[in-house]
Parts: C-alpha cells; structure tokens; sequence
C-alpha cells in the first residue's frame, strides 16, 4: 500500500510553520516525510512570493532539490487549472520543461484534462487522473486512454466525512464496475482527510497525507510539520478499524 506525502498544495505563504515553499524547504520536508515511511511526494512549485507556477525553471529547481534530497523516490506535482487557467498554456508549459516529473495529477472536472493528460503520456510522464465527483470518474470512464493512467486518484475534497465517504464509495463502484486497471488513491482534504485515510486502510488502498490535505493529527491537535503527519497516517494503516 502506498503512502504518499502532499507536502505544501495550494496553502498560503505562513499558513503553518513548516509549510514548504522554496526548493530548499520542499527538499528538507520530502527528507523528513520518506524518513517517516512516505513512498512517493507530490508538491506543488512555487514561483518567487510563493505563487504556484509550472514554468519550465521553478518545476527544475523544486524538482532538483527534492530528487537530490530523496534519490529514487517518485515526485509528482499538479497542474491545478487555477496554477495556469489556459489549456494552451499549460500544454506549452509541459512540453518546456527540462526536468520532468514522475508523474502529474490532473484534475479531471477542469477544462485541459484530456489535452493535458494525452500531452503527458506523449512526454513520458504518468498520469494520476484526480476524481473528485462521480460525474468527473463518469468523464474519465469515457477517455480512451484511461488505462494508461498511472494511478486513479478517488479524491473528495473538505466535505463531512459522511458525504465525502458516500461519494467516494460511489465513485469506486463505478470504477469496479467499468474494470478500469490502474491502481487507485483514496484521500481526503480539511474535515474529510483522516476519514478517507481511514477508509483508504480499511480496504487496502494507496492514500496520502500531508500539510496539502490537513493542518492536524487524527485527535485533533496541529501537525508539527509533513513527517508528523506521515508518522500518524503510518500508524493508521497498521491498524485499519
């Protein structure tokens, strides 16, 4: 079972203490979060001032700093419609950068997720196709290539644990039902994270956990940082309820 770490996301500059946001501060909490038992990092780059960006230069140095930190781990980031809000501009940013990531999750309700995900494959890049709603999986079940994906990520975003466990459920089932063949990622966000997570263990699935999806441990207290939160979501999996 896969555990990844989501180490910063969209937060805001000084939301918490250990919020990464220069390469050399992602390179220090991917260290800490695999040190802790993360098998795989997703991050979003940031820009000078902290703003989100995909420019072929601020991917290389966030992506340097995080492979020269954990070598052989695999680092993923978004591509976020809101990080750049034009699909051309997204494909061209893509296909200029130097250094690539492993992977790219791509949120299936924006409006570049096709063009973007067939761009990746094209460039040798995996594919974490990000369901948030059952009609974003029925989207996705209609894309040809969806078997090529690398990872299904069922991701139901800051909503009460019981609606984020009900859409989430629904959106496996139909995943079963199309037999789709990629692995899937379940996780939550805000109220829903440590739910999700939970349910993640209780049916063998990957999942994820960082100071993206929640600022607190699963009894409630603030995170010290990325690693705490890995070591908590550890100790989940050890024990599915």
């Amino acid at each position: 079972m896969l555990l990844k770490a989501c180490l910063n996301g969209g937060r805001p500059v000084g939301s918490h203490p250990a919020l990464p946001v220069t390469p050399a501060q992602l390179a220090e909490a991917a260290r800490g979060a695999v040190a802790a038992g993360a098998g795989a990092l997703h991050l979003h780059p940031r820009a000078q001032g902290g703003r989100e960006s995909l420019e072929a230069e601020v991917v290389a140095a966030a992506l340097t700093a995080v492979r020269a930190a954990c070598p052989g781990i695999p680092v993923g980031i978004s591509s976020g419609f809101w990080i750049l809000p034009d699909v051309e501009r997204q494909l061209a940013a893509a296909r200029a950068w130097t250094v690539r990531p492993d992977f790219v999750s791509v949120n299936w309700h924006e409006p570049h997720a096709v063009p973007f995900a067939e761009t990746l494959l094209e460039l040798g890049v995996g594919v974490e196709a990000g369901l948030w709603t059952v009609e974003a999986a029925r989207s996705f079940l209609s894309w040809p290539s969806r078997d090529r994906a690398l990872r299904i990520l069922v991701e139901v975003m800051d909503r009460e644990p019981w609606e984020a466990l009900t859409e989430a459920a629904a959106i496996l089932a139909l995943l079963d039902e199309a037999g789709v063949t990629p692995p899937r990622l379940l996780h939550g966000a805000g109220v829903s994270a440590w739910s999700l997570l939970h349910e993640a263990a209780h049916r063998g699935l990957d999942t994820r956990i960082g100071l993206e999806d929640t600022l607190t441990l699963p009894d409630g207290p603030p995170a010290a940082d990325n690693a705490d939160l890995v070591r908590a979501a550890r100790r989940v999996l050890a024990s599915p309820r």
